[in-house]
């Protein structure tokens, strides 16, 4: 409950700001702060926290304040994102009231239903120790962690430089998926669900990271955005023939054209 409450609470002071500013795509800026106060707020309403519970509270927040920062530092100050231009147009005068509950409303009922096993994991009950049950998780979400983090500086390093402006990046973790990003965040999820059930949190919570699995892979994530990349970026679809999607892997043999 008071996950909810905070998470209310932020979503419509954040939906203010947005108002005012004119830019619905501030609530991208949210994502990984808003699972760091999921955790934090549900943490504080236990006053029996072991080591155990201290640790996932800090892998959440690591993630989370990593992920805000490179986007606030890549977003922030170039306007509105296009997918929230075009709705804004489609719905004209009304989208700042529809705003509020098509994207702020939506963006933080996924956030708490993906926090699921932290929230179980963290909520009050016994205090859980560090032990040896932990380490695989820990183990994926660094994967994960890896993954995102050094994807998305590896992209931010590429664009930087003109000369590779309109081409496709291929190089480093993305010569073996194209979202290796996407791909961290996967595992990563995936991973705190391993730490959280061996906290406590009950098996059902899995409907967390499978939410979190179906955005990456088939709503907001690689889905969404290779609708765009196919039609706006030449060479794209060669590089969608040799590299995998999602699950990295080897590049693939580019294929012989037939002779006359």
């Amino acid at each position: 409950m008071n996950a909810a409450l905070a998470v209310t609470a932020a979503m419509v002071a954040l939906w203010a700001v947005s108002v005012a500013r004119r830019d619905s795509s501030l609530v991208d800026l949210f994502w990984g702060p808003g699972f760091a106060l999921v955790a934090v707020v549900t943490a504080s309403s236990n006053r029996a926290l072991g080591a155990g519970q201290l640790l996932l509270v800090a892998l959440v927040s690591l993630w989370g304040l990593r992920l805000g920062l490179y986007l606030a530092r890549r977003n922030l100050g170039h306007g509105e994102d296009h997918r929230y231009q075009a709705m804004r147009q489609r719905h004209g005068d009304a989208w700042w009231w529809r705003s509020l509950f098509i994207v702020f409303g939506l963006q933080g009922a996924l956030m708490l239903v993906v926090s699921l096993p932290l929230q179980r994991a963290l909520e009050p009950g016994p205090a859980q120790p560090l032990s040896p049950g932990l380490l695989p998780g820990v183990a994926l979400f660094g994967v994960g962690l890896f993954f995102e983090a050094v994807g998305d500086w590896q992209l931010a390093r590429f664009r930087r430089d003109p000369a590779n402006a309109g081409q496709v990046m291929d190089r480093g973790l993305w010569r073996y998926t194209r979202h290796p990003n996407y791909f961290g965040d996967f595992c990563l999820w995936w991973g705190l669900y391993a730490v959280s059930l061996a906290l406590g949190a009950e098996p059902w919570t899995a409907v967390g990271p499978l939410v979190m699995s179906v955005l990456l892979r088939r709503v907001s994530g690689v889905s969404l955005l290779e609708k765009s990349l196919k039609k706006n970026r030449p060479g794209y679809v060669e590089y969608i023939e040799r590299t995998n999607a999602f699950f990295p892997w080897w590049p693939r043999a580019k294929k012989q054209q037939p002779r006359a």
